[in-house]
C-alpha cells in the first residue's frame, strides 16, 4: 500500500494519537452517561471524535491520488521556537514560579509577552502591529475572563496589587 500524500498520512497519524491519549486519560476520571455526565466525559468524547477524524485522514492519504504526492517539506525550526517559547513564557508569566522566587505577572503582561514572542515567529514582524494585536488581545481577553466569566486568576503584576 502506498502513500499517496505524506502530509495527509502523518497528520492523520498524530490526530490518532493525540485523540486516543486523550480518550485514555479521560478514562481516569468518572465518565457517566449520556444523560448524567462525569468530568471524564466530554474529554472522552473530545478523543473518541479526534482519533476518528485522524482515521479519516490517513485513509484519505492512503486512497486518493495527488499531484505531487504532498512531500513533508523541511521543519520551520524558527517558529516552532517561537511558538513554543511564547506559550512558556505565558505560563510562567501569569502563575509566577514559585521554586526560583519570581512572581507571578498577571493576565496583562502574560498576553504581551505572549503576543510579541509569538510574532517574532513570522518572517518580517512589525512593532507596531504586534502592539496593536497585543492591545486588543489583553482588553478582549480581560473583558472575557475576568469581567464576564468572572475567573479568579492575576491580572496584574503581583508586585502591583500586592
Amino acid at each position: 500500500m502506498n502513500i499517496k500524500s505524506q502530509k495527509d498520512f502523518s497528520a492523520g497519524l498524530m490526530f490518532m494519537g493525540v485523540g486516543a491519549a486523550f480518550a485514555w486519560g479521560a478514562t481516569t476520571y468518572n465518565v457517566g452517561s449520556g444523560d448524567r455526565m462525569g468530568p471524564g466525559y466530554f474529554p472522552l468524547m473530545l478523543g473518541i471524535l479526534m482519533a476518528l477524524v485522524g482515521a479519516v485522514i490517513t485513509f484519505k492519504a492512503l486512497v486518493i491520488e495527488t499531484i505531487d504526492g504532498d512531500k513533508i517539506g523541511k521543519w520551520a525550526w524558527r517558529p516552532l521556537f517561537y511558538i513554543i517559547s511564547a506559550n512558556v513564557v505565558f505560563g510562567i508569566l501569569l502563575a509566577g514560579l514559585r521554586s526560583i522566587h519570581l512572581p507571578a505577572f498577571g493576565l496583562i503582561v502574560a498576553i504581551y509577552a505572549l503576543t510579541f514572542i509569538a510574532s517574532m515567529a513570522q518572517a518580517g514582524w512589525k512593532f507596531r502591529t504586534t502592539l496593536i494585536l497585543a492591545t486588543a488581545l489583553a482588553v478582549g481577553s480581560y473583558l472575557v475572563f475576568v469581567l464576564a466569566l468572572a475567573l479568579q486568576f492575576p491580572v496584574w503584576p503581583e508586585f502591583i496589587t500586592g
